[in-house]
C-alpha cells in the first residue's frame, strides 16, 4: 500500500460535532495548540485516494512518533520513528516498505517546535464560521506536498487534517475524540515490530 494512502492521515475530526459559536485562529495559536499536543490515542476513519474507507487506532507522541493500526480486513500497520516511516502490510507478504519523514507533510505537525509563522511554511488560511482552515508545506520540500489543518476554538482542537502528495491525489481519515494521556514508547519500537513481523 503506498505512501499517500496509508501515512497521509488525512482528515481528522476530534469529537462529534463542531462548536456553534467560534473565532478565527491566529497561526500562533494554532502553533501553541500543536505544540501542546505531545500525547494522544484516539479512533479514525481514513478515507483514501481511491475511495476506499480503512479504520483503526492512532497513537502519536511528539516529537517525531506516530503509529496507524488499521483494522480488518486491512492488514496495514504505519510507524514513524527516529525520523523514519515504515509501512508493514501482510497482504504484500514482501518487505516492510521505509521512508524518510521528512518526504511527507506529517513532519510538519510532528516537528519538535512546530512554528506555522516561518516564512514559506502557510500557503492558505482561511476562516469559514466555524472553523480555522491552514494550508502548510515545508518550504524546502514543496515537491512533497501539503497538509490542510482544520481547527476550532473554545478550546482549541485540530478537528481535520487532509494530506495532498505531490501529484495532488488527496487522502482524508476522520477520528473520534482523542484521549491526550501519555502514549508508552513501545508504541513506536520499528525494531522490535520488524521482528514481530517476521516471526
Amino acid at each position: 500500500m503506498k505512501l499517500r494512502r496509508l501515512c497521509a492521515t488525512a482528515a481528522i475530526l476530534l469529537g462529534t460535532a463542531l462548536p456553534v459559536a467560534a473565532a478565527q485562529l491566529s497561526l500562533n495559536e494554532v502553533s501553541a495548540y500543536l505544540n501542546t499536543l505531545t500525547s494522544a490515542k484516539g479512533q479514525f476513519t481514513q478515507i483514501n485516494g481511491d475511495g476506499t474507507i480503512s479504520t483503526g487506532t492512532l497513537y502519536l507522541k511528539r516529537p517525531g512518533k506516530v503509529r496507524f493500526e488499521y483494522n480488518p480486513p486491512e492488514q496495514a500497520l504505519v510507524m514513524a520513528n527516529s525520523g523514519q516511516v515504515v509501512i508493514f502490510d501482510k497482504k504484500l507478504r514482501g518487505q516492510p516498505e521505509s521512508y524518510p519523514l521528512s518526504q511527507t507533510p506529517l513532519s510538519i505537525i510532528l516537528a519538535r517546535n512546530v512554528n506555522l509563522g516561518q516564512a514559506g511554511m502557510v500557503t492558505g488560511q482561511n476562516y469559514d464560521g466555524t472553523a480555522t482552515t491552514v494550508v502548510a508545506q515545508d518550504p524546502d520540500r514543496r515537491e512533497y506536498g501539503s497538509i490542510e489543518l482544520k481547527f476550532t476554538d473554545n478550546p482549541v482542537e485540530l478537528r481535520q487534517w487532509i494530506i495532498r502528495d505531490g501529484n495532488g491525489s488527496a487522502t482524508t481519515v476522520v477520528l473520534g475524540a482523542l484521549d491526550k494521556t501519555e502514549v508508552r514508547n513501545g508504541l513506536f519500537n520499528i525494531q522490535g515490530e520488524i521482528g514481530r513481523q517476521e516471526r
